[in-house]
């Protein structure tokens, strides 16, 4: 019988879903083990040979883990939400629900054809009201509790609101953004819109007024890593900075604790490293400068409160809520054109470019505190209203950014710190010495830091803080496809819980902004305007349904609560989670943030939501290119074979990627396009129908292919489906492991797939001969065993490592092996099965029922584990030599002495046949390595 992979994968595929094999139950009286994947997001293109990656990995460790006797969940659903189904409907005006479930249902389909064993009975779908039920909970549970710096965990807010009701804010130590101080009896004088307003302040989920990066063809706010260059990186639309009253989450009161439970958990240090940045922890003091003329001050957070003394100019941000207070009216015009300027550009952006020297006088002063001298008050936009407190002292003399500025606008610049006390001191270093500091003179850094925060203190005009870089979670989108809010208003807007839940979306046929501007739910007027209540019409951003799923998995079918205590005391946290490396920061942050305030309220046992985290590779694909002349000839674009650019030098030519399934040869240094590539490539781009093509002799246009990321947008997507249609599931799940270290990039190269099908083809013939059956019951010799505990051992290693290329070969080792002793015996062979079975599902299974067992090999055989006495060498073998020359091979006891070795060597027959008649002059044995007879 020949091995057919198509064959054997629809009968396996048929029986595991039968018969329920992956089916995970929350079985106490087994050990655990959670892998997981991060949520997908289902989209129109399916998946591409990228993506896999990770999935096969997870899959190889879930199925090992299984054999080793854990109850292991392995679930998978969809992160379903968000910004592209919404704007497909806006192309189309198929509704994001219809287009959504035809996209799970072709991913699913994907998913299946490659042989995972993912329990789908537990899939979620963030978009399902039975899912986001609960998401809304959280949320409201996130609105009812604020975080209290004494206990430092989330509390109730009607704790809060019991201590203003007897003594008023004064001596509540909590993380809020509320500033004024008020007494028992102005908070119970105050309007219920006035108290809302405050206990906002305090809350975990809360609205506030905050500058957005709005896109108006888009309809909605984006974050900065969808905006680059003003435009949103969906579409290229502009993007403006606009006010707007958003929901946020509380996410800087968790800071401290985020960074903490790094050094619990197994990231990578450049996994952890990329956290610590976005947190971004120092320490240093509030200072507050007074504004001339003006009441109140400018608040500033430094981290060297000993360079005030240089404090020659003042830098607000362009949104700052002080610049229209202050800007003089001979500075109007300036600062409004320049704070239109800043307003189109992204953050990202204007913390990008470092070497851009751009602001604008308010023609107000501050005074310095320190030196009571006063310093102008600029605006820049390299100052953020989000970072810190918007505004920063700016000292030249050690800061090179403001020295530059100072520079630029002729502004004064003090020298704070002696920077030739020390070789290679700066204003960073510890071991500078201050100067022109007044009391702070002649002291190192470190003690002048320390002075000037104690003076800050005494004089009441600040005090020491920590400060953190990272910022309060914007949590509204102006979009129709997402979780709506739990969330209605009275006539004074004071926000109220909805009591009934899922709150489920509206059916709308219009997803865009109104004219007005409001977003999509605005249309839904029945559904909005409740009696005298309004509902939100902003919906939740992508990241809420993805902050706590790996929880809902637990227990998915709780229609009572998100997930019962019983199950989650079970499973616990994640053990193993497998992901792109993308969203080390903005997802794992969130759900980190989550996880821990629902620890607050007891409803999770563990701190941290992931023990250990694996960061896959990206997949790279060949990009084919053609080259085509920046001038255009006789009004016409012309391309140019890549073997004919000598014949065009001096010319400038660019690269336009074009559709690998036109290119002949893909991926090769070969590759081109023939005549009915070029054909198809007219076709394909119209816009360049009327063009001229250079070919080469043999009429082809020779492409440059160069590694790059998959992506549709260069034209080289692969589907999976292709590739397994050709080779089979289990050599795609191999050969994608075998292609490098897990966690490195690696490139996509089909040349390398017929290597490891060869090898499956090789594997599976140790168990026939001549397409029958031959496995033997005979006992295996120990030559057998030890190649068979060779390879269990160094899988078992290696498969614990996530090193799943080598242990693939180590599988070719052990099988070429035993094909050369001819091995077919099924204490071998059943092992081998067994301890190949995670890489290659369908073909172990396969074998595994025709060797005469019952059930699946994933659900019922048990990993096999290596036994040391079979890898002790028993026997050597060696070469015998007649004067240097090899004419035999030889095996011996590893014991044996010298005499015995000379002996045995002597009278082999093939050796007799050369020493006959002939005088033996000396025999030498070199231990384990060769016996030589001298004649």
């Amino acid at each position: 019988m020949d091995y057919e992979s198509g064959e054997i994968e629809a009968r396996w595929q048929k029986y595991w879903v039968e018969n329920q094999v992956y089916k995970t139950s929350n079985d106490t009286s087994k050990p655990k083990y959670y892998v997981l994947d991060m949520f997908p997001y289902p989209s129109g293109a399916g998946l591409h040979v990228g993506h896999p990656m990770g999935y096969i990995a997870s899959d190889i460790f879930a199925r090992y883990k299984r054999l080793q006797g854990y109850n292991v969940l392995h679930p998978m659903g969809y992160d379903a939400f968000g910004l592209p189904a919404e704007q497909y409907a806006i192309q189309t005006g198929v509704h994001p629900a219809v287009s959504t479930n035809q996209n799970i249902d072709f991913y699913r389909k994907q998913l299946d054809n490659l042989g995972f064993s993912f329990d789908w009975s537990r899939s979620v779908n963030t978009s399902d009201p039975n899912y986001y039920k609960w998401t809304q909970h959280i949320f409201l549970k996130l609105f009812g509790h604020y975080y209290n710096n004494e206990t430092n965990k989330a509390t109730a807010i009607e704790e809060l609101i019991a201590v203003f009701e007897q003594e008023g804010n004064a001596s509540v130590n909590a993380a809020s953004s509320q500033e004024a101080i008020f007494s028992a009896a102005e908070w119970r004088a105050y309007s219920p819109k006035e108290q809302d307003d405050v206990l906002m302040n305090y809350r975990l989920a809360y609205r506030k007024v905050g500058f957005v990066n709005w896109c108006e063809e888009l309809g909605t706010v984006l974050a900065n890593d969808e905006v680059k260059d003003g435009v949103s990186e969906r579409g290229g639309f502009p993007v403006i900075k606009r006010p707007m009253r958003q929901w946020a989450l509380r996410i800087t009161a968790y800071a401290e604790r985020l960074l903490e439970g790094l050094d619990q958990v197994d990231f990578s240090e450049a996994l952890k490293t990329q956290q610590r940045n976005w947190i971004g922890r120092s320490e240093g003091a509030k200072l507050f400068f007074d504004l001339k003329g003006h009441d109140g001050a400018i608040e500033v957070f430094t981290t060297r409160p000993d360079t005030v003394f240089g404090a020659t100019f003042m830098v607000l941000a362009p949104e700052h809520d002080l610049v229209n207070q202050i800007t003089t009216p001979e500075q109007k015009e300036a600062i409004e054109a320049y704070q239109k300027y800043a307003n189109s550009r992204s953050e990202r952006d204007r913390m990008a470019d470092v070497k851009s020297i751009t602001g604008a006088f308010t023609g107000a002063y501050a005074i310095n505190p320190f030196t009571g001298k006063e310093i102008p008050v600029w605006i820049a936009d390299y100052v953020l209203i989000g970072y810190g407190t918007g505004a920063i002292m700016a000292v030249p003399s050690g800061d090179e950014r403001d020295h530059r500025f100072a520079t630029h606008f002729e502004l004064d610049i003090v020298q704070v710190v002696d920077q030739s006390a020390h070789e290679g001191a700066g204003i960073g270093d510890k071991v500078g010495v201050m100067m022109n500091s007044d009391f702070l003179d002649g002291m190192p850094v470190k003690e002048a830091i320390l002075a000037a925060i104690k003076e800050i203190e005494t004089k009441k005009i600040g005090e020491g803080k920590v400060n953190y870089r990272l910022r309060d979670a914007n949590f509204s989108r102006q979009r129709y496809w997402g979780e709506p809010f739990p969330v209605k208003y009275d006539k004074d807007g004071v926000a109220h819980a909805e009591t009934q839940l899922p709150l489920e979306l509206p059916t709308l046929d219009n997803f865009k902004p109104t004219s007005e501007g409001k977003a999509p739910l605005a249309r839904a007027t029945d559904w909005v305007t409740q009696g005298d209540m309004t509902r939100e019409i902003d919906t939740m951003p992508g990241f809420a349904g993805s902050s706590w799923y790996f929880l809902r998995y637990m227990d998915p079918t709780n229609e009572a609560e998100p997930f019962s205590k019983e199950a989650v005391n079970y499973w616990k946290e994640v053990d193993l989670y497998v992901g792109g490396a993308e969203h080390a920061v903005g997802h794992l942050m969130y759900s980190r943030f989550w996880h821990k305030f629902m620890y607050d309220l007891g409803m999770v046992p563990t701190r941290e939501p992931y023990k250990k985290l694996v960061n896959q590779g990206m997949l790279q694909g060949v990009i084919e290119f053609l080259y085509m002349l920046k001038e255009k000839q006789n009004g016409k674009s012309v391309f140019i074979s890549a073997d004919k650019l000598a014949e065009y030098e001096g010319q400038e030519t660019t690269q336009i990627p074009v559709h690998i399934d036109f290119v002949v040869d893909y991926g090769k240094e070969s590759s081109y396009l023939n005549e009915e590539g070029i054909k198809k490539f007219r076709a394909w781009r119209p816009d360049y129908t009327d063009v001229l093509f250079v070919t080469n002799e043999a009429g082809h246009v020779v492409t440059n292919s160069e590694i790059g990321k998959i992506s549709k947008s260069k034209f080289n997507v692969i589907n999976p489906d292709t590739v397994i249609q050709e080779h089979g599931t289990d050599c795609f799940r191999m050969y994608e492991m075998f292609l490098g270290p897990l966690e490195d990039s690696k490139p996509w190269d089909t040349k390398g797939i017929t290597g490891v099908s060869k090898f499956l083809r090789k594997f599976w013939n140790l168990f026939h001969k001549d397409g029958a059956w031959m496995v033997s019951n005979e006992k295996a010799s120990a030559e057998e065993l030890k190649i068979l505990h060779t390879a269990i051992k160094k899988v078992n290693q290696d498969i614990a490592n996530f090193s799943f290329n080598t242990c693939i070969a180590h599988f070719m080792v052990a099988t070429n092996d035993l094909k050369k002793v001819n091995c077919n015996k099924r204490e071998i062979l059943e092992m081998m099965v067994v301890l190949m079975a995670p890489f290659a599902p369908f073909l172990t299974e396969e074998l595994w029922h025709k060797l005469g067992n019952e059930g699946s090999v994933h659900a019922n055989a048990v990993y096999p584990k290596h036994d040391d006495a079979h890898l002790v060498q028993n026997t050597i073998t060696y070469p015998v030599c007649i004067n240097g020359k090899k004419r035999a091979m030889a095996t011996f006891a590893a014991d044996a002495n010298k005499d015995a070795i000379e002996k045995e060597a002597l009278s082999i027959e093939e050796v007799q046949k050369w020493i006959d008649g002939k005088t033996i002059r000396k025999v030498i044995v070199v231990p384990k390595r060769m016996v030589n007879i001298v004649i």
